[in-house]
């Protein structure tokens, strides 16, 4: 049998005492290691992570605590080779789609680490300036951000075990407040790798730091009212987290982030320069971790007088993409994550295809170095939708792969309509070369987006990508985008803080 991995809980490496579940290696379809954690006494580890890693950290002032996460990050590209290794055989990815998790996490370590540099040396934040509650400026009110003094617990999704692990990790961290993840099962084996690394280094103190490889049973009952939990996977499973009791009846605070059905809109003014820019942007995003993305493009908008055009760039783009085993260097393209979520795809092409027609076949695309009938590979596949109003499954569906759909729209009104059709989304992205127009249409379409990205000429060699998460910038959506927040510079911490407003004479308020 192959290795079981240890959860790290309670202080300590401890595996499960059942048999586990093996993580396979999505294109060779080889059993790589396995992961389990019955019988791990829940209610311990939680306390120990409370009492033990959380007195620690709150007891470091934010300079203090943002070493700790300076350490970590140099631990973190001291093993960055192995991590490339475990990536390649775990989640069936090229060496640039690990790039975007492993480097993509690293980079965000650094930046809490620089951003928690220039707090200084205190253990709490003053929020927003005193407000005198009298005609007399003697006695006064102060909001203040503290600590909650409670365990942060993160259930993470399986398209990003590195990055997903330390954009939620690196605030919590440098807020104060200790953290366990619960990684997804079928790509743990990297996060599990990433932890106890740093674990190993000693870099952080006893309990602040702690993973739970397996089943998430009991997890959401260990909760107590000033923990808080951050979520990240489907509607389905957010909803039951929503309706647990530790939510409804302690009150634990809840992060979300689920389905999003994220848009790419070419404006009317658009020339065939900024056509081309989006066709780069449309066919990178579906083929980035096989479009194993929450951020990946899914519905593409252009005028209709350019709809063919757009169709035959992105084609000509996507026909490029290379797809089977990330060990040869002529891929481009590597897996999906395993044979469920090829069954996924593959249902959800079915779902969509009678209300489109296909522009890029993805199955004309042979498989190198792979088997079809082991490899979880799948080309990248265009759909096109002349009928965008009729088009509801298109709007509602997110086929979480290498797929997007293109639409036409007569206008500018009309082509806003049709993005707010997804309910809530986590990014769109606008193309343009009009910079007025282009303002315009991003405050038009803040309300129901948690970023909206725009790419002009000017910026055509600059600008980070639709998908590209930055940690200055907030990550997160409404609606059906399950209405969280994340990173956006120091935005982040205010998740793991509790505000309170501290009354009192304004000399007492000024040694705050």
């Amino acid at each position: 049998m192959t290795e079981l991995l240890p959860n790290h809980f309670a202080g300590r490496w401890q595996t499960g005492t059942g048999r586990g579940t093996a993580l396979v290696d999505p294109v060779l379809g080889t059993e790589l290691v396995r992961v389990d954690s019955t019988g791990l006494d829940l209610a311990a580890g939680f306390a120990f992570a409370r009492e033990r890693g959380g007195a620690a950290l709150r007891a470091l002032t934010y300079r203090e605590r943002a070493a700790l996460l300076d350490a970590t990050g140099k631990v973190l590209q001291a093993n960055r080779d192995a991590y490339y290794d475990i990536a390649t055989a775990n989640s069936g990815t090229v060496k640039s789609d690990s790039a975007v998790d492993i480097d993509g996490a690293i980079y965000t370590v650094g930046s809490y680490a620089r951003l928690g540099a220039t707090l200084g040396e205190r253990c709490s934040l003053l929020d927003g300036e005193a407000a005198r509650l009298g005609r007399e400026p003697l006695f006064q009110s102060q909001h203040v951000l503290v600590p909650t003094r409670g365990v942060a617990l993160f259930i993470n999704a399986f398209n990003f075990p590195a990055w997903g692990l330390w954009e939620k990790a690196a605030p919590a961290l440098l807020s104060g407040v200790p953290v366990i993840v619960k990684p997804a099962t079928a790509t743990a084996w990297l996060a599990q790798r990433m932890v106890r690394d740093v674990v190993d280094a000693g870099v952080l103190p006893a309990g602040a730091l702690s993973i739970v490889c397996g089943s998430s049973a009991g997890l959401l009952d260990a909760l107590q009212p000033f923990d808080v939990v951050s979520f990240t996977g489907s509607a389905d499973t957010a909803a039951l987290i929503r309706a647990h009791p530790a939510v409804t009846k302690r009150s634990v605070r809840v992060n979300i982030e689920a389905d999003s059905v994220n848009s790419a809109l070419l404006l009317p003014s658009a020339d065939a320069a900024v056509l081309d820019l989006l066709a780069r942007e449309v066919a990178r995003e579906m083929t980035v971790k096989s479009g194993q993305k929450c951020t990946a493009i899914r519905r593409v908008f252009v005028p209709q007088s350019q709809s063919a055009q757009a169709a035959d760039a992105i084609g000509a783009r996507l026909a490029k993409t290379t797809v089977g085993n990330p060990r040869n260097e002529s891929v481009r393209m590597g897996a999906l994550v395993n044979r469920a979520q090829l069954e996924s795809v593959r249902a959800g092409l079915a779902h969509l295809k009678p209300q489109t027609e296909v522009l890029h076949d993805g199955s004309s695309h042979a498989l190198i170095d792979a088997d079809p009938a082991v490899a979880c590979c799948v080309g990248p596949t265009l759909l096109g939708a002349q009928d965008a109003d009729g088009a509801d499954r298109v709007h509602d569906t997110e086929v979480f792969g290498p797929v997007a759909t293109l639409m036409p729209y007569r206008d500018l009104a009309h082509a806003l309509a049709l993005v707010r059709r997804g309910e809530g989304s986590l990014v769109a992205s606008l193309y343009g070369g009009d910079p007025a127009a282009l303002a315009a249409a991003a405050v038009e379409l803040a309300d129901s987006h948690g970023r909206v990205h725009v790419v002009s000429p000017d910026v055509a060699q600059l600008h980070t990508g639709h998908g590209n998460v930055m940690p200055q910038s907030l990550h997160g959506g409404p609606g059906r985008a399950g209405g969280g927040e994340e990173l956006g510079g120091l935005r982040a911490l205010n998740f793991y803080h509790r505000r309170c407003a501290v009354q009192a004479s304004s000399t007492a308020l000024s040694q705050l």
